[in-house]
């Protein structure tokens, strides 16, 4: 499979259907893309043992982790072959303490792309809809 030949959400859609390995990142940083559309991307994440502080709590870092990759993915699906994209700034806001050993969800949804900028917002919640952090991107776009 060529990606240089498959848009963003070809490639985003080939990962969630196994036929591209999901990043590496995501051994690092347990999040796995459940699902996309133009626009918008969904992930599963699950913090553990591994994603701590010294105080015992999931260190911040894994939640900014989380919500760079659903933003700059929701962007993704927004480009042409040959295209991409990285971040240039990430504002990441945390509202609770993201729990260990729980299953959560993220989404990414788009709220503007440009020739050259992409912006977009990301959401943690935990299965009752609870806001555990918000951020907002922005992506730097090289076309082809």
């Amino acid at each position: 499979m060529n990606l240089k030949e498959l848009s963003g959400l070809e490639i985003i859609q080939a990962i969630i259907d196994g036929k591209i390995p999901h990043p590496s990142m995501s051994e690092t940083i347990p999040m796995k893309m459940m699902a996309a559309e133009r626009g918008i991307v969904t992930f599963e994440v699950k913090a553990d043992e591994r994603h701590t502080n010294p105080m015992g709590g999931v260190h911040g870092g894994f939640a900014a982790t989380v919500l760079d990759s659903v933003t700059g993915c929701s962007v993704h699906t927004e480009l042409a072959p040959g295209d991409g994209y990285a971040t240039v700034d990430l504002n990441v806001k945390m509202l609770k303490a993201i729990p260990k050993d729980a299953l959560l969800s993220v989404e990414g949804k788009v709220l503007h792309v440009s020739k050259s900028i992409g912006v977009s917002e990301g959401f943690i919640r935990d299965s009752e809809g609870v806001l555990y952090a918000h951020a907002t991107a922005t992506c730097m776009i090289r076309r082809g």
